[in-house]
């Protein structure tokens, strides 16, 4: 089944001699112009075969594998970016330039700044901080401060809370290091928690760089799945990242 979601002469999309590209097999017309963006190429996986309707794998370059198929009747792609911000970044920036995507929601995980966080709550990113040097490129005389498109937040949000799904919206941190993992302990990320941040990923600043370079749209939301202040997490299951994912396909 094709999917020709838009035209090789689309005004939006003036690099189509670059595809497939070097990490994506994709053709034009395979991708849809919303994609959902697991750090996980299996939870992409999952949530095609459980969620979406005429499905087909569209990408598995370096085993990051990608799904187009219909939810609710409308088109959407689903792949997987590899963790950190510099492998986001290079497949979001792929999907917005080079396949005509519009709209890129990440739904990921994170760790939670905040005791009164449970396993399961929903961040929202309106913003993010970075220790990385991702925005180095832009050659801005100052710090950049990405930020997601309105209006994709407050769909997901008001779908959030017509759900009754615990959720926050704010800052968060997007870094190079795994929490657990930081030489500096403690100190990598309290700093960051007592200026507001509400919780840590890798990938969401990267993201949020690449749609305000080219004008596109972005959403991260992501499932806090430990809680960096008692330790309370989840039990890592796909099945305990259905709200995100749920909330995620409602702006479909």
């Amino acid at each position: 089944m094709k999917f020709p979601f838009f035209s090789t002469n689309s005004a939006n999309n003036t690099n189509t001699d670059k595809v497939p590209t070097p990490h994506n097999s994709a053709n034009i017309g395979d991708i849809a112009k919303t994609v959902l963006l697991p750090g996980d190429p299996n939870r992409a996986k999952f949530i095609a075969e459980n969620f979406l309707q005429e499905v087909r794998e569209v990408t598995a370059v370096r085993g990051i594998t990608g799904y187009t198929g219909l939810y609710n009747s409308s088109p959407v792609t689903v792949m997987g970016s590899g963790m950190g911000g510099a492998s986001a970044g290079i497949y979001s920036y792929e999907l917005y330039a080079f396949y005509g995507v519009e709209s890129i929601i990440r739904i990921g995980t994170a760790g939670g700044y905040k005791a009164s966080q449970e396993p399961g709550d929903l961040i929202f990113a309106m913003t993010a901080c970075t220790d990385t040097n991702y925005a180095y490129q832009y050659e801005l005389p100052g710090t950049f401060s990405p930020s997601c498109d309105f209006l994709l937040l407050k769909r997901a949000t008001d779908y959030a809370a017509s759900k009754n799904i615990r959720f926050e919206a704010g800052t968060i941190l997007s870094s190079d290091m795994y929490s657990e993992y930081n030489a500096m302990g403690e100190k990598a990320w309290k700093k960051w928690a007592e200026m507001g941040c509400l919780a840590q990923d890798m990938e969401t600043y990267a993201l949020y760089c690449n749609a305000a370079y080219l004008g596109k749209k972005a959403l991260s939301i992501t499932t806090m799945v430990a809680n960096c202040v008692n330790g309370k997490h989840t039990d890592y299951s796909y099945q305990s990242l259905t709200p995100m994912i749920e909330t995620a396909l409602s702006l479909i």
